[in-house]
């Protein structure tokens, strides 16, 4: 088996020179750096990880912390996450929080803290300040995706925008009956996303001048079959039934347009459903929906970490609080248009 002595010799360098090259610290030209790792492939060498870690204090691992793993959103953030790390030489550790406050508490206080993480990263999970003293103690980076996190850099989807951009959108057809199919509150306690998204819906009516409806603010959850449930009993409604429904995610607008087809409304003719995500099937639904670029979000989060763990100013300067605004876009489909003149 080749040796990092063997490496050196094919590439005419020392074995200072290689050791520096394959574990990416600096002071090595890209002349060396390319011939060390050509000798390197060419002998199949492989560095120890137990090597590098003594040389750099680093394990090439990153924490990713999710507070689910089955929906959607969080498995294309994570998919992309991989891409990248894989692509930069990191290996990723997954911490699922769905185990409620005893699991959180053992991944914040035991696990994190550990040495085999570099840094961390977290989805739709704001950490207390305490949990980020910790990591800030260990010197180690954190990146949030989802919602502003006090003390650390974060890339956010305004939400209230969002809920905004959608509504408008259907106002823009002539729609004045619109409903909201959103969560409940109490599920999201780490950035309120529910509220915030029906608070750009309400938002948007009132400076339209359209009166916002309790009985066409509707919860569920994310699924697409509780919002199946809960758009039929709303659609169902021959005295109170929208004429356009702005659902908080496109799960929950799938189960809207499924519901809407089974009691024998057209979509878009008869009822308008607009969602949030752009998820992979939406194109299939034919489904309008504000676009925020999931797996762009997750590549982006991960390239922000690795500039972390790469400037030589983080050891003295901790996280720094910043959020950086996600955009929304409209994508525009065949699930919404101008509202009938026998719905209005």
């Amino acid at each position: 088996m080749a040796g990092i002595e063997d490496v050196a010799k094919l590439a005419g360098v020392s074995t200072a020179t290689v050791s520096r090259a394959l574990s990416g610290k600096d002071h090595v030209s890209a002349k060396a750096q390319a011939k060390v790792m050509a000798a390197a492939a060419e002998l199949g060498y492989t560095a120890s990880h137990s090597a590098y870690t003594l040389a750099t204090g680093r394990n090439r691992n990153i924490g990713v912390v999710m507070p689910y793993l089955d929906r959607w959103f969080f498995s294309a953030i994570l998919q992309e996450t991989d891409s990248k790390l894989i692509e930069h030489g990191y290996d990723l550790t997954l911490y699922n929080l769905s185990g409620g406050d005893a699991r959180r508490s053992k991944i914040f206080n035991e696990f994190l803290p550990r040495k085999r993480v570099d840094a961390v990263l977290t989805v739709a999970v704001r950490p207390s300040s305490a949990e980020l003293e910790a990591l800030n103690q260990l010197k180690k980076p954190i990146i949030g995706v989802g919602g502003t996190i006090p003390g650390a850099k974060t890339l956010a989807l305004d939400d209230i925008k969002a809920g905004r951009l959608a509504t408008e959108h259907l106002i823009s057809l002539g729609h004045v009956k619109i409903a909201n199919i959103g969560e409940s509150p109490f599920s999201d306690r780490e950035f309120n996303q529910p509220n915030l998204r029906r608070l750009g819906y309400l938002e948007a009516l009132e400076s339209a001048g359209i009166e916002a409806r309790k009985i066409w603010q509707v919860q569920t959850d994310y699924t697409v079959m509780d919002a199946y449930r809960v758009a039929k009993q709303l659609l169902g409604d021959p005295h109170n039934r929208p004429t356009a429904v702005f659902c908080n995610s496109d799960e929950m607008a799938f189960g809207t347009i499924m519901a809407a087809k089974d009691l024998g409304l057209r979509v878009p003719l008869d009822i308008s459903v607009i969602g949030i995500d752009n998820h992979d099937m939406s194109e299939f639904y034919g489904l309008t929906t504000i676009d925020q670029r999931v797996r762009e979000q997750g590549s982006i989060a991960a390239q922000m970490l690795l500039d972390l763990l790469d400037d030589k100013e983080f050891e003295t300067r901790g996280n720094v609080e910043e959020t950086i605004e996600w955009p929304p876009r409209l994508l525009i489909r065949s699930s919404t248009a101008h509202v009938s003149s026998s719905s209005r």
